[in-house]
């Protein structure tokens, strides 16, 4: 739905929409910061590097959910889209990215052919964060009665995925881990997705 292409190399940021039974229940366990310790192809040194990427999961909102957003709260910007996508898109500003001033949420779409379906989507995409962090904002307050704290700093990786010295995916949050580093990173997330959705249950 949205790219930002890295500085040097690789992506700085994507959107994207999973669609299928129970998408959602099952990519929720990605949610989170996730660790990656390699030796980087980009160093000439050939070193051990350590970086980080901040996975967000959204359900989709539906037509039956609404949520009041004041227009006034908006800045809506338009931009060429980049990279694939055809002759057209390049050529007009069909990308949207719009900003929710009082929150300083930021989505953005380029992947249609027209401005108003892009809009449609970033909207869509604009109320999910919304009411994500309104359902956040609740379950703190419910923890603060509780008097239960939770560290949500970003340096609380859920999962750490190490290249060297040994191979070994790791969740912080089940202990679950797997040896098949290239697998993990091909897709195989089954394993790490079940035990997470174990966990989750027996805590509820």
């Amino acid at each position: 739905m949205d790219y930002l292409e890295g500085d040097e190399a690789g992506l700085k940021s994507v959107t994207f929409l999973i669609e299928g039974d129970y998408a959602y229940g099952y990519m929720k366990s990605e949610k989170g910061v996730h660790r990656l310790v390699r030796i980087s192809p980009f160093d000439a040194g050939g070193r051990r590097h350590t970086s980080f990427a901040s996975v967000e999961v959204l359900p989709e909102i539906t037509e039956d959910i609404e949520i009041e957003i004041n227009p006034d709260d908006l800045r809506i910007d338009t931009y060429r889209a980049s990279g694939a996508g055809g002759q057209h898109v390049n050529k007009t500003s069909s990308a949207i990215r719009i900003t929710h001033i009082p929150t300083n949420i930021v989505v953005a779409c380029q992947t249609e052919r027209s401005q108003l379906q892009n809009k449609e989507i970033a909207m869509k995409m604009l109320k999910s964060k919304l009411l994500d962090l309104k359902e956040r904002e609740h379950k703190e307050k419910i923890e603060d009665l509780k008097g239960e704290q939770k560290d949500i700093a970003w340096g609380s990786q859920i999962r750490s995925y190490v290249f060297c010295p040994y191979t070994l995916v790791k969740d912080h949050r089940t202990n679950y881990e797997v040896g098949n580093v290239h697998g993990v990173m091909d897709g195989d997330l089954n394993g790490f997705m079940n035990e997470y959705l174990k966990n989750y249950k027996e805590e509820v």
